[in-house]
């Protein structure tokens, strides 16, 4: 009987996927970001230009879908900026800064957010002062704080991700304080406690093993967020700072040319916007597949 719960328990993920692979719609997002994080983790040696390199001789220049015209500049395929600068390298690199803010925020939320969602929802002492400073921090729009953090420590990508960090930390922690308020009452957590069984073997070995299906989830949709945050952030100028390519600094950028050259603010606006959907629609699947509550859904 206990390997067979061993064996379900270990592969849970791997069934998961499998189902993902079933949702036509969740296995395009899912295969877009794993092809998306692949070509911008290799950016650097894809880009055809330094993406910080200006040439004001071929400024605004158009992209592929005006190969005709005279101004299109061989070679730059999806034109350039204002400043000459080639849109698709722009681009590639500043996926990087987007997507490695994303991830970096994401799992420093995650990691102080759960830790304190544990603790909360395990020992009851703590419960009220750990709650207490998450409200806190609820009680401001989390875009709004981020920018508070920003103001106060200056504009950097690096501060940047802490302020999305920080933002990320009660959503973490409130959903799982209330999964350990359910999981710690379960017959299963009272028999190990009764045979001896010490509070951080209860707490790491079977309450976070039974709240990871809910972590999982939250940290999906939590990327999307993330993302978004730092292209707002980059848009209002509280980002990665000039002349670093990112994708909301350069929407940002392109706004005083948006009738010359639409593509400027189109393309990168659509990279972000269809990045972002694609964690939400994953990670929406993966709640469907993976709450209880919706299995028979499945």
């Amino acid at each position: 009987m206990s390997n067979t719960l061993t064996f379900k328990r270990e592969n849970w993920l791997a069934k998961a996927f499998q189902k993902l692979l079933q949702n036509k719609l969740a296995t395009f997002a899912f295969f877009f970001l794993i092809f998306e994080i692949i070509i911008i983790i290799m950016a650097p040696l894809l880009v055809p230009f330094d993406p910080t390199k200006t040439d004001i001789s071929i400024r605004l220049a158009p992209g592929f879908w005006a190969m005709n015209s005279p101004k299109f500049v061989a070679g730059h395929f999806l034109g350039t900026d204002h400043l000459g600068r080639d849109v698709l390298s722009r681009l590639l690199m500043g996926g990087q800064i987007s997507l490695s803010v994303g991830f970096v925020a994401t799992s420093i939320g995650l990691i102080f957010g759960v830790t304190l969602g544990l603790l909360a929802g395990f020992y009851k002492s703590l419960d009220n002062v750990i709650m207490r400073f998450m409200d806190l921090l609820f009680t401001f729009p989390g875009i709004l704080l981020a920018m508070l953090i920003v103001a106060m420590l200056g504009v950097s990508t690096l501060n940047a991700t802490i302020a999305i960090s920080i933002w990320s930390i009660p959503g973490f922690a409130r959903m799982v304080r209330g999964k350990v308020l359910t999981i710690k009452e379960e017959d299963y957590i009272l028999a190990i406690r009764s045979i001896g069984a010490s509070n951080f073997r209860i707490l790491f070995n079977h309450i976070l093993a039974n709240c990871m299906p809910l972590i999982i989830v939250i940290s999906t949709m939590r990327l999307a967020s993330s993302i978004m945050s730092i292209a707002t952030l980059s848009f209002l100028g509280l980002g990665s700072p000039p002349p670093n390519a990112e994708w909301g600094a350069m929407i940002a950028s392109a706004r005083d040319y948006m009738w010359q050259a639409p593509s400027l603010i189109i393309i990168p606006g659509i990279v972000v916007m269809i990045t972002v959907i694609s964690f939400n629609i994953v990670g929406d699947k993966l709640r469907d597949i993976l709450d209880p509550s919706m299995k028979e859904n499945n």
